[in-house]
Formats: structure tokens, sequence, C-alpha cells
């Protein structure tokens, strides 16, 4: 089935998945989730409501309480999951994707994700080919409304810096984050917002800030208003972007730094990034006090599992996912927001800029990740790992395709695992390698295109 995919189910709505799917989806997660109740959470997208619906009929029909918390972020499920001790969440959402996209990300008890690997093929399994036998009217589930909105703005304000000498510029995409920013950050004079009402056709630009030109109009806020920093969320509000004070949009790894400075100044231990992650941001941790930094795959289900066992304080993602301890293990855009205005504020403090934090950070030139749209990927990531393996390299990491280290250069390759694209990053110790690897990798490439 094209819509279930590693992290969660996703795809263009009436297309590759519809209302029956969303019905039987909701029928059978009791089945796989033992529960009493099912936490459940919706974004602004005109087909979430029809959704919502029908996953509701789904889980009623098998005899299980619907508990409705109506619009929300992606966050604001989790922090439900563990709020209310539900073993089942899920909310409707397709995160960064254009308007016509829908779908469901799926969480178990303690906001542990459901992915493919802990669960949701199993799920797809049950919904390809069992029959649905909803259960007599007597024992069908309730469909209950639950408030929650002031329990979470109430978590997110204990990370809260004094803004009151900061100037900062927020875009929320006309997403999911409009509904709290204005109670978290305030409405005075220094905080200015952009696309803050919501609207599930995102009028004003895609709800993708990862990719830069829909930071068109957070980066003209912050050189208007001459802000210290730009915030831009995406769609359901687990992703955010930032602009620093001259306007430019930071590379998501390197905001790892940010966050790690905020955090390892407190306490010393381990962090989590993904397997597409600067030198710059990992030499920093290293160098300022983590006790290691693991690099391991690309994907929500996957950092959540690895920052639990291995006891993580946060972890951060190229993709703009951070995630956090102090938040059950899962990911925030707000409160990475509030976060890395934490350190914003201690650094003017101190008289230094975002921008002469990111300019110090930076020491290698990076490509950023490049996607490519390819039928043969598996034979063209074969080529790559065979032709760079036999050049001696100093490390290999096998985890989500490959990560190949040379002693001034290093590659990541991979498969994405939501879209048709195979996906690389290339970091060199100079601009001149970094052109000359990159045509190398792409002369490998555009054989298979």
């Amino acid at each position: 089935m094209g819509a279930f995919h590693a992290y969660d189910i996703r795809g263009v709505y009436n297309k590759d998945f519809d209302k029956n799917t969303a019905y039987k989806v909701g029928f059978f997660i009791p089945r796989l989730l033992p529960c009493k109740f099912v936490v459940v959470g919706r974004d602004v997208r005109k087909s979430s409501d029809e959704i919502f619906e029908y996953l509701a009929k789904g889980i009623t029909d098998a005899g299980v309480d619907v508990w409705d918390i109506g619009l929300a972020t992606t966050p604001l499920v989790y922090f439900s999951t563990v709020f209310f001790k539900a073993d089942a969440s899920v909310q409707i959402t397709a995160s960064h994707n254009p308007p016509e996209y829908n779908g469901m990300k799926i969480s178990r008890t303690k906001a542990i994700p459901v992915g493919g690997d802990s669960g949701l093929k199993d799920l797809e399994k049950l919904v390809e080919e069992n029959e649905v036998v909803p259960v007599s009217a007597d024992r069908k589930g309730k469909i209950i409304k639950k408030e929650i909105y002031d329990e979470y703005v109430a978590f997110q304000k204990r990370f809260l810096p004094d803004l009151s000498d900061m100037n900062i510029s927020i875009d929320c995409s006309n997403g999911m984050s409009s509904l709290f920013v204005h109670r978290i950050f305030g409405d005075g004079k220094n905080i200015h917002y952009i696309n803050d009402t919501l609207d599930g056709n995102f009028p004003n630009h895609e709800p993708n800030p990862l990719e830069e030109k829909n930071c068109a109009q957070i980066k003209a806020a912050v050189l208007e208003n001459k802000s210290d920093c730009g915030i831009i969320y995406d769609g359901d509000a687990d992703r955010v972007i930032f602009i620093d004070s001259k306007g430019r949009f930071m590379q998501p790894d390197f905001t790892t730094s940010v966050i790690g400075d905020y955090y390892l100044e407190k306490e010393k231990g381990s962090i989590y990034v993904d397997v597409r992650t600067s030198r710059s941001t990992t030499e920093y941790l290293a160098k300022h006090g983590a006790t290691e930094v693991i690099i391991w795959k690309v994907g929500h289900a996957f950092a959540k599992n690895m920052i639990r066992e291995k006891g993580c304080i946060f972890g951060g993602e190229l993709a703009g996912h951070y995630y956090f301890r102090d938040f059950n293990n899962c990911d925030s855009g707000i409160l990475a927001s509030l976060l890395v205005l934490q350190t914003t504020v201690k650094m003017k403090k101190e008289g230094k800029s975002l921008a002469q934090f990111m300019d110090d950070l930076v020491k290698y030139a990076n490509s950023g990740e490049t996607n490519f749209k390819l039928e043969e990927k598996d034979a063209c990531i074969k080529e790559i790992y065979d032709t760079f393996t036999s050049q001696n390299p100093d490390k290999v990491m096998d985890c989500d395709g490959y990560r190949i280290e040379f002693a001034d250069w290093w590659f990541s390759v991979r498969k994405s695992n939501t879209e048709p694209f195979l996906r690389l990053i290339v970091e060199a110790k100079t601009p001149e390698l970094l052109d000359e690897k990159f045509g190398l990798l792409k002369a490998i490439i555009a054989k298979y295109k």
C-alpha cells in the first residue's frame, strides 16, 4: 500500500489512501496496540476532518474510545499521549507536504513511535488482509472531547527565556504552530509574526522550511525588523528552521550546535545526530563536553529509540527535527526554538550575535542535501560504495545508506524513505575539494538517471 512508509502513513489523499483506509487503520489500531482509548489530534488540512471522522468510526467500531484533542501540533499529540497515559495515539497530518497530502503518525505508550520496523508493517498487513467485523452497538466506543492546550502551553513556557531585550521574527507557515505562538512568545512590539493564521491551503508558501525558497518571507522579515533571530515552523510544528541575524538560512545540523550550547553548559552527556551531520557540529559538540556524539539513522522512529536507549540529552537532524529528553525523547519545533533563544539571549548579553556564532562554527565547505530522482537507486548506491570503499576510507558507516569518511572530506548517500529520491550530501575542508568530490559522485549518479 503506497501510503505506508518507514515513519508514518502519508500520501496524496484520495490517491494513495482514502477514508476507507483511515477507517481500517482506526479499526485495527487497538489490535496492534491494545488500549481502552486512542488520543487523536489533527492538523488544519482540508481533508483532516474527513480522515478524523472515518478514523474515529473505525476506532469506536473496534469497541475503543476516541479522546479527541481537536486541532493539534504533532508535538501536542506526543505530549497528550504521555499526559493522559495513553497506550495509543494518532496525529492526522502530512507534516511539511503540500496541501493535497495527508497522513497519520501513530504512537504507543510514552509516545514511542510506531514505525515500519516497530508495528507499522504489521498494521499495514492487518488493513490489507483482515476483515472488519464491528462490535455490537452496545459495545461501541465513544468520542470524548479533551482539553489539553493550557497544560501544553505551561510546559513550553518553562523553557521561555526573558525576551525583553530581544527582537524576533516568526513565520508559522499558516500551520499548526499558529495555535500556540502568541500564547508562548507573547505579543510585544519586539515579536513579529507572519503567516500566523491557520489555513490548510498554505497560501503564502509550502509548509516546508527546509526548502530555502519557502524562507524568503522570514528572511526579509528578519532584515526589515532588524531581528536577532528568525524562526519558521513546518506545517505540523514538529520541525523548525532558523534565520540568523544577517538574514541567512541556518543549516539545521548547525543549529544542533546552538542547542548543544544550552544543554552542555548545564550537564555533560551523549547527543544523537543523524548520518548527514556536519563535522562542524560533531566537533563542536565533542569540544564543548558531549561525552559521545552518536551518529545514527535518519527519521523520528530511529532517533527516538536511539535517544531512549542511550540516554541522550537531546538529538538533532538535518531535516530540522530536534528531540529532547525533557520532552519524552520526542521532537518539538517550539521547544527547539525556545532553547535556541536561550542561547541567543545569552550570546547577546556577551555582545555576540547568532550570525557571529555561525561564522565561528562552520569550518568546512558543505553541499547541503541534494536530491536526485532515480529509478535504479540500489544499483547506483552499490557503484558509489564499491568505488569509494576501494580508496581506503577512514570510516564506513552502514546505516541508512552509507556515510564514507576520509581525512579531509566525507559524503552520505541514502534512499529517501518517503519520496522517490536518492539523497547526497558532501563536505570537504575547502570549496575546491568539495567541487571535485561532488563532481565525481554526480558523474556516477548521472549514469542511472
